[in-house]
């Protein structure tokens, strides 16, 4: 063998070896996001409704009567998901559509949720309606920012987080976090609810009121 010949081959191999070590590329994502909360694009979602809200207001009797009047497969909010790729250079990107609710005096809101990997953060840009975004960091820290069309909130990590629909139109946020970032749901019920509940003022607005069997999140956390 001549000694380019030999060089040729030593250079397919390194090649080789090269493309062997390159992860897979995912394709580019075009997405269409609607004000409506409608995503094109999307690779898959899901629907929460009033038979899977068991325990998420404190007002249980008013979720109960609703659950009653409306059913249980009645909607409560609806996901839009795009993901492309998996790991922690991911990205997840999607919609969240809150209907409008009350339950007692309080408001409609998702379920809510701590990452699994608790450091990592969420981005969250309301396209339409009218909501709040409740946050309580493990440290007992809370924060209740307005959503409008426009607003974003950036979540940092440690903090549970939930979406409140205190208008009477669909709330609709568009969302950003890390693919490997996950959902403890189990953590607010965990603590006996979040420590702020969003509730009618009685003059037409929203307030915070201290949810008395909330139990802390340092302990669930750990």
């Amino acid at each position: 063998m001549t000694v380019w010949k030999y060089l040729s081959v030593v250079a397919l191999q390194v090649g080789d070896l090269l493309m062997a070590a390159v992860p897979s590329i995912s394709e580019p994502g075009a997405l269409l996001v609607g004000l409506d909360g409608s995503l094109g694009g999307r690779t898959s979602g899901y629907d929460k409704r009033l038979g899977e809200m068991t325990g998420v207001y404190r007002d249980s009797a008013a979720l109960a009567a609703a659950t009653a009047e409306h059913g249980t497969e009645h909607l409560v909010y609806r996901v839009e998901e795009h993901r492309s790729g998996v790991g922690a250079g991911a990205l997840i990107i999607g919609t969240s559509t809150l209907l409008p609710g009350r339950y007692g005096d309080e408001f409609a809101v998702t379920r809510g949720h701590l990452h699994r990997k608790p450091d990592r953060a969420e981005l969250y840009h309301c396209l339409s309606g009218s909501g709040v975004l409740l946050m309580e960091a493990l440290d007992g820290r809370s924060r209740a920012v307005p959503l409008t069309p426009g607003a974003a909130v950036h979540v940092p990590g440690h903090w549970v987080h939930r979406s409140v629909n205190v208008g009477d139109v669909p709330l609709v946020t568009l969302f950003c976090y890390p693919e490997d970032a996950g959902q403890n749901y189990e953590i607010i019920g965990a603590a006996g609810g979040m420590a702020q509940l969003v509730v009618d003022d009685g003059a037409g607005g929203w307030t915070t009121r201290a949810n008395p069997d909330h139990l802390g999140y340092r302990a669930v956390a750990a």
